[in-house]
């Protein structure tokens, strides 16, 4: 039986979703026991490593020679974007004691989405779509919120990673978006995870710091790394070839789900009540934006067959 394709990037959706959860947990463990460069040269020498030997398996290198100036260009401008992204992202999880918090205010990356593609793309945004952002804005700003009034202690350490990871997040979003039906989902992988490495391996030095790790950390680190750079990252950009970003956010929206079921079942801590309330209230944001744009779209088609 053949399987449409937008059952397709609904199940490579869900992989990447399951997979990403797990990074959360993994990640977090591995940052632990290590500094961020530490941890960034393994995680993504590792993911390196798997997607390289899935390119040689699927023999994709032989496109990279057919890329034009302008397709470089775009990995050049993504890889440097991903860098800060990633790092911030991952400097929320080293500061933030719960993954899960981390999961839940990462739901303004589609809110940032929308708000960037208004500002450069000129799309406009629907009454739904609207009232999304501002749930998913209300949930985060639930979870962390600290109750004070000086702005510079309103909210908990670390949310600022996240918004600057959202943001770069964000950016990244849409440049694969309008790229990857150009530039093959594994090269942009590769290409990820290279300049990731070049990047952790400079910062080690620069901080004199070693490559000597514990034993766990470096299991949690080979375990998280065939999840993340290698699993997340390809079937997330493989399904975009299948459905369109707005179905992607709607399975993405529900991974704090599952990094809040992870972090019970390795930490064995939840976060507090107030938090987990904000979280959902994030989730359902995040999916009447997703609703919003499947209206949206439905519209526009519906108005083009009547014309």
């Amino acid at each position: 039986m053949k399987i449409s394709n937008s059952i397709k990037g609904f199940l490579l959706a869900l992989v990447s979703v399951i997979a990403v959860s797990n990074v959360y947990i993994f990640s977090k463990a591995a940052l632990m026991e290590v500094q961020i460069a530490q941890f960034g040269v393994y995680w993504f020498g590792f993911g390196l490593l798997w997607v390289l030997i899935f390119a040689w398996l699927k023999k994709t290198y032989s496109k990279i020679k057919d890329l034009s100036l302008r397709s470089y260009l775009i990995l050049i401008i993504l890889g440097i974007n991903q860098v800060f992204g990633t790092y911030f992202f991952f400097k929320a999880l080293y500061t933030i004691s719960n993954p899960s918090i981390v999961s839940f205010i990462a739901n303004l990356s589609p809110v940032l989405v929308v708000f960037l593609s208004f500002l450069i793309l000129k799309e406009r945004f629907n009454k739904i779509e609207l009232a999304g952002m501002l749930l998913a804005l209300f949930g985060a700003f639930i979870i962390s919120y600290k109750g004070n009034t000086n702005l510079n202690t309103m909210f908990i350490n670390g949310t600022q990673f996240i918004l600057y990871s959202s943001i770069f997040g964000a950016i990244n979003a849409v440049i694969v978006k309008k790229n990857v039906a150009i530039i093959n989902p594994i090269i942009l992988t590769i290409s990820r995870s290279f300049f990731l490495l070049i990047f952790s391996f400079f910062l080690l030095k620069y901080l004199n710091l070693s490559l000597e790790i514990p034993v766990t950390a470096l299991k949690n680190i080979f375990i998280g790394s065939i999840l993340g750079p290698f699993l997340t990252v390809i079937t997330g950009y493989i399904s975009l070839k299948y459905i369109p970003l707005s179905h992607k956010a709607i399975i993405m929206s529900t991974k704090g789900l599952f990094v809040l079921f992870g972090s019970y079942l390795y930490f064995g801590n939840f976060p507090k009540t107030i938090a987990i309330i904000g979280g959902f209230i994030t989730i359902i944001g995040v999916l009447l934006i997703a609703y919003g744009k499947i209206k949206k779209k439905q519209k526009v088609k519906y108005i083009n067959t009547t014309m």
